[in-house]
């Protein structure tokens, strides 16, 4: 791998101090990311800050740019994947899919039409009400989709007329310091700055008096210690946090049909997707057939390296996720679940997990509750739909989820009583950009996409003109 530099005020920025980034196929150490300092912060501060004050003021030009960066996105798919797959693990195709996907946010975002309303004209006043942009944005982005991710933040910021200091998460700095260096070449300086480091940088950032909001996906814990960091100043938010989403079989379901949808919609990226299905509830008398259904494709997938051809699922990002998902996993069998496929690590270098289907489970159980956000799916019985329905809103959680069955308008008035921002009918996991997406209860704060995720980056303004 070769150098990875920050990118401040248009510039790459070399650090004295440097972080290990561990490939989790091998689970060593391959390349070192900048470590940056509380000095080096203020100065992409300062940056983004004087930036936005021109940066605000031409809105055709900001459409014109953000055009570019999609662009330029596209074009170094090849040159960002392998980095994306080394240190997130994911299927070099995969990775390639994410960026493609993140230059589609760009030209989505380029493209939002955010007019003024006129609330009233008349003989008395003249009153209007526009979107002004807020100004500096703080970003913090997760391991799982670290490119993807930052774009839904950059995008639809920069299309609003704020600036951002942006820094994904310490496990997958480097495609995302490539694409700030990338990002450089066509965005004016100031206006994306990506900064990368441990050791409280995140901290100093939710903390640091010139951002006007924040913009955190993440997990609920840290989107609780981002929220009372921002109260002191008054902060904006949006927090994009975890999930634990039910997917509902209903009684007249095809088990045949829905199987391999059900395994991609909780096994996409190894699990690790805030809004894969975390627990599926099923009928009692179509549970064997689910199970079996799920079975056979954890025992047809293809685990390993991500840059092996073929491969479908990659390992887990880190060990402290691996270490957690082993330990869920134990648990749940200890408890009385069995393991139908899968059930413990894959021996030899690097953090694999075998594709796990977990039967008998039980609410109350750990793994039922919380969130695993890794490669096994319990699958939970149940007598009767209200039952089901109870037990799926019966969580701190709600973020999405899903109902599954061939009588399409009952299943989408029960998806309609599911506590969550996003609940699908006959998929899961479809995500578009022009579709607001944001969670429920601990799963966040505001929405992320669409032009409601953009209104986010804005203040609204009243223009009030009074005639004699």
């Amino acid at each position: 791998m070769t150098e990875f530099s920050m990118t401040i005020n248009g510039s790459a920025v070399p650090t004295s101090e440097t972080f290990g980034v561990v490939n989790p196929a091998t689970g060593e150490i391959f390349a070192q990311a900048p470590q940056c300092s509380r000095e080096q912060l203020d100065t992409a501060m300062e940056s983004a800050y004087k930036a936005h004050l021109q940066w605000r003021v031409d809105e055709g030009a900001r459409r014109e740019v953000l055009h570019a960066a999609a662009d330029a996105l596209s074009a170094a798919v090849d040159e960002l994947a392998p980095v994306l797959t080394a240190e997130q693990g994911k299927p070099l195709a995969d990775a390639k899919a994410e960026i493609t996907r993140a230059s589609v946010w760009f030209n989505y975002f380029a493209d939002l039409e955010f007019p003024p309303e006129v609330i009233q004209d008349n003989e008395k006043a003249f009153i209007e009400v526009v979107r002004r942009p807020l100004g500096v944005v703080a970003a913090i982005t997760p391991w799982n989709f670290p490119v993807s991710l930052a774009t839904w933040k950059i995008a639809p910021a920069l299309l609003a007329g704020d600036t951002m200091v942006l820094k994904p998460s310490s496990f997958t700095p480097l495609a995302t310091l490539k694409m700030g260096e990338l990002l450089g070449r066509v965005l004016p300086p100031g206006v994306l700055n990506v900064v990368s480091g441990v050791s409280g940088l995140g901290q100093w950032m939710t903390s640091h008096p010139v951002p006007r909001k924040i913009s955190l996906t993440g997990s609920t814990e840290t989107g609780m210690q981002v929220a009372a960091a921002a109260a002191p100043d008054l902060k904006r938010l949006t927090l994009e946090l975890g999930g634990n989403d039910p997917a509902i079989v209903l009684d007249d379901a095809d088990p045949a049909t829905i199987g391999e949808k059900l395994f991609w919609g909780a096994f996409t990226n190894n699990g690790q997707v805030c809004t894969a299905i975390k627990r599926v509830y099923v009928p009692e008398r179509l549970y064997g057939d689910i199970v079996d259904a799920l079975a056979e494709q954890a025992r047809s997938v293809r685990v390993g390296n991500g840059m092996t051809e073929g491969i479908r699922l990659g390992p887990i990002n880190n060990r402290p996720q691996f270490d957690r998902v082993s330990e869920l996993v134990a648990d749940a069998i200890s408890g009385g679940a069995s393991a139908v496929t899968g059930g413990k690590p894959i021996e030899g270098p690097g953090y694999f997990y075998e594709p796990t289907i977990l039967a008998n489970a039980l609410d109350g159980t750990r793994i039922v509750d919380e969130e695993q956000f890794g490669p096994a799916l319990p699958v939970v019985a149940y007598r009767s739909l209200d039952q089901a329905v109870e037990r799926a809103n019966a969580s701190n959680f709600g973020l999405c989820g899903s109902v599954w069955g061939t009588d399409v308008e009952r299943a989408w008035q029960v998806a309609a009583r599911l506590e969550c921002g996003t609940a699908w009918v006959n998929t899961h996991l479809a995500v578009q950009p022009n579709q607001p997406f944001g969670g429920w209860k601990w799963s966040g704060i505001g929405v992320e996409n669409s032009r409601w995720g953009f209104y986010g980056f804005t203040e609204l303004q009243t223009l009030h003109l009074a005639k004699s």
